[in-house]
């Protein structure tokens, strides 16, 4: 093993568990200072300027204050794709990948179709549609116009064409457009919630895109349902990621505006997750 993955896995000791202080230090040599698998493992020094040095100890201070390794780094990986974040979006998540994965097996073999897209962030639920959907034709929004920046940004670096535009869902009003698919993965943890979270998601991430008041956690998707009820053609499909503790709860909203058919379907690690509802 090279000698920095053993300084870096020290100057994070007390800070993170060793096993992962180790994959932070191997990530890091990786994407920041582009050692190759056989520099990193073969434990041959390669010899680090000063400028190198300094970034290195700052991207240390960084880890000990909890920021996210993304955020250093600046990427996330998404559904094969590769996506540029920062504090103004929440980082993608393997469940949100499995949400995706849904919408992409269901509409696979369709030659055209309309999605929209609500509380887009990084942008990585839209882009990873129009990447994977040959025929369709995709539309995201948020209310935040700097993460709006980085959604633009990410469709342009993965060669996707998605109308991205600023709207605060609780002041849409249905138009004359008409979509087949409607997907949102909106916040949805409770404050009551924040006493179980990791500082790196609480001190780090938009407090806008994650959290909901304990009295109505469920405010956002009332408003997506009954918006997508307007919105969706018949037959269309409304996609949505929720609370795991609430999945009963957002099945019976769903059913109670009208949705028929509404499935809810665990995530990889066996929590209430997703849920598709047809109008």
């Amino acid at each position: 093993m090279h000698p920095l993955v053993y300084q870096i896995r020290e100057a994070l000791r007390g800070y993170y568990p060793e096993s992962e202080a180790a994959s932070l230090a191997k990530l890091l040599l990786a994407e920041v200072f582009g050692f190759s698998t056989i520099e990193l493992y073969g434990g041959k020094d390669k010899g680090f300027s000063e400028k190198e040095q300094k970034l290195l100890t700052d991207i240390i201070a960084r880890l000990r204050k909890n920021e996210p390794i993304q955020y250093i780094i600046g990427r996330e990986s998404f559904c094969g794709l590769t996506f540029e974040v920062n504090p103004h979006v929440l980082i993608p998540r393997p469940e949100t990948q499995e949400l995706v994965a849904w919408i992409v097996e269901d509409y696979r073999l369709e030659k055209e179709c309309r999605v929209l897209d609500i509380g887009t962030g990084s942008g990585c639920i839209p882009v990873a549609l129009a990447h994977s959907l040959e025929g369709a034709e995709v539309e995201a929004w948020d209310i935040s116009e700097e993460a709006l920046q980085v959604a633009r940004r990410n469709a342009e670096r993965n060669h996707v064409r998605v109308n991205f535009r600023r709207q605060d869902v609780f002041e849409a009003v249905p138009g004359e457009s008409r979509y087949d698919v409607l997907v949102s993965n909106p916040p949805y943890i409770t404050e009551q919630e924040k006493e179980d979270m990791e500082a790196n998601v609480l001190d780090w991430e938009p407090s806008i895109a994650l959290f909901v008041p304990d009295s109505e956690p469920l405010r956002y998707y009332q408003t997506i349902a009954s918006l997508g009820f307007e919105m969706l053609k018949e037959g269309g499909s409304l996609y949505v990621e929720i609370n795991r503790a609430y999945g009963q709860q957002t099945v019976q909203l769903l059913e109670k505006v009208g949705y028929n058919k509404v499935e809810l379907r665990k995530d990889l690690f066996g929590n209430d997750r997703m849920i598709k509802a047809i109008k």
